[in-house]
């Protein structure tokens, strides 16, 4: 029995500096151009949220502000908060074809490809070994929240699950009719599971429609949406205490879900997130 304990204590001692040596920590310095990472744990492969800034923000605010470092820290995952492709104010927004920025104006044809960017970016990090990609997230404020539910729509593939932040997105408003969500922007190829989080005294993005031409469409109508496609088929409503409540669908493709988390009182910012809850979504899948 003593000799059993001392051999699967040494295998574990092996097995923790393999995988710290798979993570070479030096090659993350050099990566993103412009936005910052940070490291939960030095011991790899590790999950990797990829949070993405609102118009005219940076990755550095974000990360801030969001307050997701302390949940990395105590879970031990990987953050990367790069900065989006087009300069905007005193920050920048990101490329969502044929959508307006929050400047009003369409992504110029030579802006750069977000999408391709940031998938280019997840490969960057894979290769360090200190990501694990079976296990890559997004989620985003605002204007991140529609670029995160962009990539949900076109490269599902690259994601176990999506949190759109006070964005949650469909694909683009439909031309003919604005309170709809064009079903040819958005076509993924997989289920994909989604929590949105929102305030219902949102007046940037109301959560009941309007706002701005490139939100429009209400956030029930992009959670039908999001369903549809993954053939969700039990709707539910509850309540989560006496300032949340939340909208969704289960049964879907996959063993998915589909859900709004909704903050009563919550304003157009990260304050309507949990933390916590938010990881323990994202946490609980795998591609």
């Amino acid at each position: 029995m003593l000799l059993l304990r001392l051999v699967l204590a040494l295998c574990a001692c092996f097995s923790a500096s393999a995988a710290f040596a798979q993570c070479r920590i030096n090659a993350l310095d050099a990566l993103p151009e412009r936005g910052v990472i940070h490291l939960g744990s030095k011991v790899g492969p590790m999950p990797l949220v990829i949070l993405l800034h609102g118009s005219t923000g940076t990755g550095a605010e974000m990360l801030r502000e969001s307050g997701l470092a302390a949940t990395a820290d105590a879970h031990g995952f990987v953050i990367v908060s790069p900065d989006g492709g087009i300069t905007a104010g005193q920050g920048y927004v990101w490329n969502i074809p044929g959508v307006p920025t929050v400047t009003g104006a369409l992504p110029g044809k030579d802006a750069r490809d977000d999408v391709a960017y940031l998938t280019g970016l997840i490969d960057r990090l894979a290769a360090t070994g200190c990501v694990d990609v079976k296990r890559v997230y997004a989620t985003g404020l605002s204007g991140g929240g529609r670029m995160t539910s962009l990539l949900g729509c076109v490269v599902p593939r690259r994601f176990a699950a999506i949190a759109p932040v006070v964005g949650l997105r469909a694909g683009r408003p439909l031309a003919a009719d604005r309170s709809r969500a064009d079903p040819a922007s958005c076509r993924p190829t997989k289920p994909l599971p989604v929590l949105a989080f929102s305030g219902d005294a949102d007046t940037t993005n109301p959560i009941t429609g309007g706002g701005a031409p490139y939100w429009q469409y209400p956030q029930t109508v992009a959670l039908q949406r999001w369903a549809a496609l993954n053939h969700c088929s039990e709707p539910y409503a509850r309540n989560l205490g006496a300032a949340v409540y939340e909208q969704g669908y289960a049964r879907c493709d996959g063993d998915v879900t589909v859900a709004a988390r909704v903050m009563r009182g919550g304003k157009h910012s990260w304050s309507v997130v949990d933390n916590e809850a938010m990881w323990g979504f994202l946490s609980r899948h795998t591609r």
